[in-house]
């Protein structure tokens, strides 16, 4: 083999390592999106507005600690000369997190009637924890992408690897949990933990390699910060953020894409007992359609822009087409057209994932022009604020419509129009915040080929 052909090989080795932090978090993270909100309501039988108050609770902790978490390690620290600056904090966030998930399903033995204040704090506790340690990981993590890979051709090829590992640890995480799950046995709600905890550890560690940064790239890093201006304030940062109009349209998107899928998988388990009265291995097909669409779709997605070089256009695409595939769910009752409908929404669900990255990379790169310093840390501490707004949606719809359509906690049947108000967060809530997500995207996100091309070539020439 030729150097050049070495080199090729140990950057996509390197890529495939980085990408299995990203398997890791999205296998416990749908495990959690999925099952939690199910499990306190529809097993233990919390009552939905105490489930509402506790994971609002959770979702306005993890709104701001995002952001601060992002501005509070996007510094040099004593290990960063030695270990890095992103590599340690991924590590000490991510290693943990399927321990924490596993606490989450490990609730004190209480009627949840009398003993629902304890299943309310055990709840927020837990899922406080388990985004601690999330947030610290995936702010690192997602901020070392652009630093890491500069080239645009190179993001992308590191996209497709990303995104198919991380797609797979998604299909897996919403495949495993139901084959160790009984409906009415919350023993099987632990086995499930113990398994998406080892899953997760399993990945982190193969995932060291990939997120240890170039020791190149660190020396360049401090000795910039050592010539920099004294730091401004958060406050003044996010100001500075907001006043990047293309930064606020992609805020917006992710909040609402957010709203949408959390809503539409948490419904899952929901249709598969109360709409089909299938048991929870059900689940597992109807996860591997939208799996199985979403790995297949990636490199047509991938290659779709490359050969546009339009990320903005790619994305848009993509979901406008969610938004369109999700509109059948409001009406289906059938096991079989439910699992086609989720493979050709798994195939939409591809192009948000080839296209995340990219786009964020590049609004990250036009703040790099504009205020000729990098903050990734802030930009995508704030990101993830807002990306929780979209939770807090999701909670609250759950709970409004649990209430008015008469959902009864803990009961193994329910009524027709409780059974409607599934379809409306299956379906309906979904459909709606995806198409307005695209139509905000389309009007206000302004970071079209030539503006990216031109950010690229500037931050080359201010060495940074």
């Amino acid at each position: 083999m030729t150097n050049e052909e070495i080199e090729i090989t140990h950057s996509k080795l390197n890529m495939t390592s980085y990408g299995f932090a990203s398997m890791s978090r999205e296998f416990i993270q749908i495990a959690f999106n999925t099952y939690v909100f199910f499990y306190y309501e529809a097993e233990i039988g919390l009552n939905v507005w105490l489930i509402g108050l506790g994971l609002i609770i959770f979702a306005v902790y993890n709104a701001i600690n995002d952001p601060l978490i992002g501005y509070l390690t996007n510094r040099p620290f004593k290990f960063t000369k030695k270990w890095g600056r992103r590599f340690p904090l991924i590590m000490i966030g991510g290693i943990p997190m399927g321990f924490s998930y596993y606490l989450v399903f490990s609730p004190p033995t209480v009627d949840p009637q009398s003993g629902a204040l304890i299943l309310l704090v055990w709840l927020i506790i837990t899922t406080c924890l388990f985004d601690t340690l999330h947030s610290i990981f995936y702010v690192n993590f997602s901020s070392l992408f652009p630093d890491k890979f500069r080239d645009v051709k190179e993001r992308r090829t590191a996209t497709g690897i990303q995104v198919g590992l991380g797609v797979l640890g998604l299909g897996l995480g919403a495949i495993l949990p139901p084959l160790f799950i009984n409906f009415g046995d919350l023993q099987s709600y632990i086995v499930q933990g113990i398994i998406v905890m080892v899953f997760g550890l399993a990945t982190m560690l193969i995932a060291i390699p990939g997120c240890r940064e170039d020791q190149n790239k660190i020396d360049q890093y401090l000795l910039t910060y050592e010539k920099k201006p004294k730091r401004e304030s958060f406050i003044v940062e996010a100001k500075d953020a907001f006043k990047i109009t293309s930064f606020i349209a992609f805020i917006s998107l992710y909040v609402l894409y957010q709203a949408a899928t959390v809503s539409m998988i948490a419904s899952i388990p929901y249709v598969v007992r109360f709409v089909l009265g299938m048991p929870a291995s059900a689940v597992t097909l109807i996860m591997a359609a939208m799996l199985i669409g979403t790995i297949v779709s990636i490199p047509l997605w991938i290659k779709l822009a490359q050969k546009s070089n339009d990320n903005r256009k790619v994305m848009l695409i993509a979901i406008t087409l969610m938004g369109i595939f999700t509109a059948p769910l409001i009406l289906l009752e059938s096991y079989i057209f439910i699992i086609i409908t989720m493979l050709l929404w798994g195939m939409t669900l591809g192009g948000w994932w080839s296209m995340l990255f990219p786009v964020m990379s590049d609004v990250v790169d036009e703040s790099v022009v504009r205020y000729q310093k990098r903050e990734e840390g802030t930009y995508n501490g704030i990101l993830q604020f807002f990306g929780r707004l979209g939770s807090i949606i999701q909670v609250l719809s759950f709970a409004v419509v649990h209430t008015l359509t008469g959902f009864a906690e803990g009961a193994e049947t329910q009524s027709s129009t409780a059974i409607w108000g599934i379809h409306v967060h299956l379906g309906l809530i979904p459909m709606i915040c995806l198409l307005l997500a695209a139509l905000i995207f389309w009007k206000w996100y302004k970071l079209k080929p030539d503006k990216v091309s031109q950010n690229q070539q500037k931050i080359k020439e201010l060495g940074l």
